[in-house]
């Protein structure tokens, strides 16, 4: 070898990544590997079972909810972890749910959005859309005390 890497190889790697996409029943298995890969990338790897059971429940959401099921999904790098949004045109927003009964097959995924976030929220959008998000934190180990 000659240790030649080409730059596109050498560079950074951005610290976004965006895809527009009509999703379908089965389309989160592939979405899960999208962010599986850039969260390795990113060197952030112990983030993805949050992130994709969260980006799972979101893209659900679009299926479920939204009749043209186009979205967008947005992954950002931050300094210490990564935001994840799903954006869509619907003008409905979701709605936590209240009481469950235990028989009940859907209402759950903003709660588990919830439990395996740091944050998330809801944006308003031009056009009557709206945006999903949430935040996963990389946890940073305090530092001793002299």
């Amino acid at each position: 070898m000659n240790g030649y890497i080409p730059p596109i190889l050498a560079a950074p790697r951005p610290a976004q990544y965006r895809m527009r996409l009509t999703v379908q029943e089965h389309s989160a298995r592939y979405i899960r590997r999208i962010v599986r890969f850039h969260l390795r990338e990113w060197g952030l790897a112990e983030l993805a079972d949050a992130v994709e059971l969260g980006v799972t429940e979101l893209v659900a959401n679009v299926v479920r909810h939204v009749p043209d099921r186009r979205c967008e999904l947005l992954l950002l790098r931050a300094a210490a972890g990564v935001r994840v949004e799903v954006a869509d045109g619907s003008p409905r927003l979701p709605v936590m749910p209240g009481d469950l009964s235990m028989e009940a097959e859907g209402g759950r995924g903003l709660l588990l959005v919830e439990a395996v976030a740091d944050k998330w929220g809801v944006e308003a959008r031009g056009g009557g859309g709206k945006a999903v998000w949430f935040e996963c934190g990389v946890a940073v180990e305090p530092l001793p005390l002299e």
